[in-house]
């Protein structure tokens, strides 16, 4: 997420054309040390190499995680890796980071990976808050990222600002999409540029492993949270869980 090479991977499903990639792998806060958090600065840049590593395998089909990020950028690294040019006003392509998403005046997505174009994107999220605004990707997980009070503000607006500039040059809005403001941003970045479908990460995975007809018979079910708090109820596994199988009953340390 600060520039320097981390060993990340992603898997591959049995039809060998179904990637499946976990944002935080390259862009997670895990890999960012404490007293070096700051969103300001913090790139996805990672993330959309992975992607590219995954379509040089061949893979057209995509499941990414997005959660953990360590990022506010809106999505803009990935997309500058994957050949987009965010474009400051003297034609130069902006930095990394959310600090830089107030420079872009212009996007070009000539050189935007042209085998995208038939990859299927599937977004698996477990939050559902706007891009920004008071439930945006800033306000609410800013602060677990290192980001100080004028540093929230700035990265809202520079949020807001980046959303204007994308429905002008792509015609897609996306700043109240339900999810959009996923992992600082990228949730907007991959259904703007990759056109791709954002799903709870839960329901996917319940789908996948046929979940309700393994616990059909079930009593209680145990699912593993970090803590319960104001975030949880944006479509974390708990809610689902409680909205769709079972009555809510927590354990949590915090």
């Amino acid at each position: 997420p600060l520039g320097d090479e981390v060993l990340a991977s992603y898997g591959i499903l049995g039809d060998k054309k179904t990637a499946v990639i976990e944002m935080a792998e390259a862009s997670g806060l895990t890999l960012v040390p404490e007293n070096k958090r700051n969103p300001l600065i913090t790139t996805t840049y990672g993330t959309g190499q992975l992607i590219k590593a995954a379509l040089d395998q061949g893979c057209r089909k995509m499941i990414i995680g997005i959660g953990g990020s360590a990022t506010n950028d809106g999505g803009a690294g990935m997309v500058q890796a994957l050949g987009v040019k965010l474009l400051g006003r003297e034609g130069k392509e902006i930095g990394f980071g959310g600090g830089e998403l107030k420079k872009v005046f212009r996007i070009d997505t000539k050189y935007l990976d042209n085998r995208l174009s038939e990859t299927k994107v599937l977004i698996a999220s477990d939050v559902s808050n706007p891009l920004c605004g008071p439930k945006g990707a800033a306000r609410i997980y800013g602060p677990q990222k290192g980001a100080t009070p004028e540093v929230i503000k700035e990265l809202d607006e520079s949020l807001a600002y980046f959303a204007e500039i994308i429905k002008r040059d792509l015609n897609k809005d996306i700043k109240d999409i339900p999810g959009a403001g996923a992992a600082g941003g990228l949730g907007a970045s991959l259904m703007a540029f990759l056109d791709a479908e954002l799903r709870p990460g839960i329901e996917i995975m319940i789908e996948i492993v046929k979940l309700e007809q393994a616990i059909k018979d079930a009593d209680l079910v145990i699912t593993g949270e970090g803590k319960i708090d104001s975030q949880t109820i944006y479509g974390k596994a708990p809610m689902t869980f409680s909205s769709k199988i079972f009555p809510p009953v927590a354990l949590t340390k915090h």
